[in-house]
Formats: C-alpha cells, sequence, structure tokens
C-alpha cells in the first residue's frame, strides 16, 4: 500500500462520501489533505473517522445555515450536538466549560454502520504515520529546526509564484501541497541562500 499524502486524502475523500451516502444534504469536502497533520483542540482530537464525522457535522450546519459553534469556533452549542446526534455521535450530559459539545464519539449504530470505512482510514492513517516517521530525518522542518526545535506549531511563510504568501507549519506543507487560490500553484517555502549555498 502507498503510504504517499495523496493516497490518504483520497482514503479521507471516500470515507467523506460514505458519510454523504448517508446524509445526502451533506457538501464535498473540497481538500481533504487539510486535514491531513492537522489538529484542532475546538474538535477534541486527532484525524481519525470520528473527527471526520465532527467536520461532516460542521458541513451539514453551513449547509442549513445553522450557527453550531461561538467563541471563534471554540464552543459548539446544542445546535451542533443535535446535528450530532443525527450522525450517530453521542456526548455527556454535560458540556464542556470552554469547547461545548465538541468532544463527541460514535454510537454504537454508527461504529456498525461504518465499520469497513473505519478499518480503512484506521490502516491508512497507520501506513502514513510510519511513512512520516521514516521520513522525518529527510523532510525540511523549516527555522525552528535548525535552533533545536521540532518546529511543532511553529508557521513559516510559504510563497506562490503570484507573489501571494501564507504562514504554515513546514511540516504540515511537506505532507501534501498547499494550493493558491489566486493562481493555482501550490505555495512553498522559499530556499535560504545560506542553506542553499551549503548544499
Amino acid at each position: 500500500m502507498s503510504t504517499t499524502p495523496p493516497v490518504l486524502a483520497a482514503e479521507l475523500a471516500g470515507a467523506w462520501a460514505d458519510i454523504q451516502r448517508h446524509h445526502p444534504e451533506l457538501p464535498d469536502l473540497a481538500a481533504p489533505e487539510s486535514l491531513i497533520g492537522e489538529s484542532s483542540s475546538a474538535c477534541g482530537r486527532e484525524l481519525s473517522f470520528e473527527r471526520l464525522l465532527h467536520e461532516a457535522v460542521h458541513g451539514i450546519a453551513a449547509a442549513r445555515g445553522i450557527r453550531d459553534t461561538s467563541r471563534a469556533g471554540r464552543y459548539h452549542n446544542r445546535r451542533f450536538l443535535a446535528i450530532a446526534e443525527e450522525l450517530g455521535l453521542d456526548h455527556p450530559e454535560e458540556p464542556h466549560p470552554s469547547s461545548g459539545f465538541s468532544l463527541v464519539t460514535l454510537n454504537p449504530e454508527a461504529k456498525q454502520r461504518y465499520r469497513q470505512t473505519i478499518e480503512r482510514i484506521q490502516r491508512a492513517l497507520k501506513a502514513h504515520t510510519v511513512a512520516t516517521a521514516a521520513d522525518t530525518k529527510r523532510s525540511f522542518r523549516g527555522p525552528a529546526a535548525r535552533h533545536g526545535s521540532s518546529g511543532g506549531g511553529v508557521r513559516v511563510k510559504a510563497v506562490c509564484d503570484c507573489g501571494r504568501n501564507v504562514r504554515v507549519v513546514p511540516s504540515v506543507l511537506a505532507q501534501a501541497p498547499i494550493m493558491c487560490g489566486g493562481c493555482g500553484k501550490p505555495f512553498r517555502i522559499p530556499e535560504v541562500v545560506g542553506v542553499a549555498a551549503a548544499g
């Protein structure tokens, strides 16, 4: 099995399509690769099928024009919870003080319904983790790596050919291209002249 980010992105897109079969109003997932390597404290956990279903709740809320969060997207309200329950997610009775009902878990019926999809995602994530862990020594980690840091959370400037730029964690950009909406080309981290000359 290939462990490249596009393969994992394809598995995520396939899982999203499976959710859409049960919930046709769910919009398409525009960029599954954007979920790879990202975790969100507001959404509760690292990437998994459970997290994907959580994101689907937000997608359905958006399609219905429902505001399902507040406090800059951190607090998940009862409208989020109502849709989450429709999709097969449970939550403890009381909301978390800062994130509300974000910490949802798959109920037994959803686990059974999506069993094969969950297994495919778990295999793809495991293979991706193994592949990216083995490639760490060869990957460009940005300025933080030169200062003894793992680079986690440190954002650097990435540019595209049309002159636009974004701040991004280098390890996330290394996993899959981030495309510019203006020119359609990928953002890249500019080479540092000193590093280029030393190579």
